[in-house]
C-alpha cells in the first residue's frame, strides 16, 4: 500500500471513529444527574469521583455538540453504576473547543 492508500486508510478510520458516541448501558439508565447539589452530602452516601469526555481534536468537527454532551453524559452514568450509585452531582462544566469533557461526583441516595 503505498503513501495515498495509507493516508486514506487514516482518514476513513478517524472518519469512523468520530462518528460514534458512548453508549449509554441498561445498568445505568436509573442513575439520576444533578448539577451542584449542595444537600445531597448529607443524605446520600459518596461513592466516587467521575470524569465523561467525549470527542478529541481529529474528531470534534464530526460529531455536534449535543451527541458530544450525550455521550459525556452517558460515560459519567454508566461509570456511576459500575460503582452502585444512583445519582451523579456534577459541576458546571469547563469550557471546551475539541471535546466535551464532565466531571462530578457519584453518590447512593436511599
Amino acid at each position: 500500500m503505498g503513501k495515498a492508500g495509507t493516508l486514506a486508510a487514516l482518514l476513513s478510520a478517524m472518519v469512523l471513529a468520530g462518528c460514534s458516541t458512548s453508549p449509554l448501558l441498561a445498568d445505568a439508565s436509573n442513575v439520576a444527574l444533578t448539577w451542584d447539589a449542595n444537600d445531597i452530602h448529607n443524605t446520600c452516601k459518596r461513592r466516587g469521583t467521575l470524569i465523561g469526555s467525549q470527542g478529541s481534536w481529529y474528531n470534534y468537527w464530526l460529531i455536534s455538540d449535543r451527541d458530544l454532551t450525550q455521550g459525556a453524559l452517558n460515560q459519567l452514568r454508566n461509570q456511576a453504576a459500575e460503582l452502585g450509585a444512583n445519582t451523579v452531582s456534577l459541576y458546571s462544566p469547563p469550557d471546551f473547543s475539541t471535546s466535551v469533557t464532565l466531571i462530578g461526583n457519584a453518590y447512593y441516595c436511599e
